[in-house]
């Protein structure tokens, strides 16, 4: 399939690029020793319409759509994939309350998001992660307030998000008794329980949450009650394309730095075809995450394309950005260097969001069926 991008798409493509390229990719390294992206550069991404790029423009975001969004995001990867993880959380959040608030939480939340403040995710537990229906956490309804309690694990940028949509049981065992909550910062009872010290994305911070008690109105129900793992599932067939578009992204700024270091030194005909590979699979993972953020914005089923796309982009990733390291040699074994920056970096992206192994299965029992 061939996509031509349109004007708006471009637009937003080309302002990603220019951002990654003027303010990201000469401050990743010190993004990374800090371990925090400053708080400014997510403002400037929503001055730019990246923070909320398939919202519609009547509630604060750029309604550029999932094509636009999956090329901005490869543009921001390529210049800090710290940045890029925050920017795809905050983007999928925005649009999982877009698609399912009503309209006192979709006008509350979605403008402050698409403006930069950011949103987090919180799915995952430590017994729960591929598996939702294993989750522990529990929300009871007392009165006219929601009661959460449990734990939650992984969590993207959770001690610096506005807004967490937590997922928690208010019926029963199993995926069909989850329930999804808006729950804001500093609520009462929410804790960071840990921060985690991680190999790669460094300058994005991952937490562990507790939720001791916590407290919100009735309204801060998102969706139907016992409608979260539905939820769930939708969101996160779309974060599938921003990951895989993150892990081209990724890939491209390790493809360069050998394409640069290839420049300055004769190639071998090994390294050659090795260069060729890279450009084969980056090339290939880019038809089909654009080819599966195509048929989201047509609102055709999709979850097939999301998840072959995220498995071959993630894993290509993966090769391209070892052969980065082992083209340019030494000099990419410096810490900070941006091809074995990317080597780190790359590694979570066939984690996270659903790793291979789960790919494989929505795709084999998709063509089963």
């Amino acid at each position: 399939m061939h996509l031509q991008p349109t004007p708006q798409q471009l637009q937003i493509r080309d302002a990603a690029r220019a951002f990654a390229a003027e303010v990201l990719a000469p401050n990743a390294a010190r993004f990374e020793r800090d371990e925090r992206v400053p708080d400014d550069v997510f403002v400037q991404l929503g001055q730019r319409g990246l923070m909320a790029v398939a919202v519609s423009e009547s509630l604060g975001g750029s309604g550029a759509g999932t094509v636009a969004y999956s090329l901005a995001m490869t543009e921001i990867a390529r210049g800090c994939a710290s940045t890029a993880v925050t920017m795809a959380v905050t983007n999928m959040v925005g649009e999982v309350i877009a698609h399912f608030g009503d309209d006192a939480q979709k006008t509350h939340w979605c403008p402050k998001l698409a403006a930069g403040e950011l949103g987090a995710f919180a799915l995952s537990e430590a017994e729960a992660g591929s598996d939702p229906g294993g989750m522990r956490t529990t929300a009871t309804l007392e009165g006219d307030e929601w009661v959460i309690t449990g734990t939650k694990q992984w969590i993207s940028h959770g001690d610096l998000a506005s807004v967490l949509v937590v997922w928690a049981r208010t019926d029963g065992p199993g995926s069909r008794g989850l329930s999804c909550f808006l729950v804001p910062k500093g609520a009462p009872g929410l804790g960071i329980a840990k921060h985690e010290d991680k190999m790669g994305l460094r300058a994005s911070h991952t937490v562990a949450l507790s939720l001791d008690q916590v407290r919100v109105p009735e309204s801060a129900l998102l969706g139907p009650r016992g409608a979260g793992f539905r939820i769930a599932m939708m969101a996160l067939d779309g974060g599938r394309i921003g990951i895989a578009s993150q892990a081209l992204g990724i890939a491209t700024c390790a493809y360069d730095a050998a394409v640069a270091h290839l420049r300055a030194t004769p190639a071998d005909q090994g390294e050659q075809f090795r260069l060729a590979d890279m450009a084969t699979r980056i090339e290939a993972s880019r038809s089909l995450a654009l080819r599966a953020a195509s048929m989201k914005e047509r609102g055709e089923p999709f979850s097939r394309e999301a998840s072959i796309a995220k498995a071959f982009a993630t894993e290509g990733a993966w090769a391209t950005c070892n052969t980065a390291v082992e083209i340019v040699g030494d000099d990419a074994l410096t810490l900070g260097h941006p091809a074995e920056r990317a080597l780190r970096d790359v590694r979570v992206t066939m984690i996270y969001e659903g790793t291979s192994e789960v790919q494989r299965v929505v795709v084999s029992r998709l063509e089963l069926r």
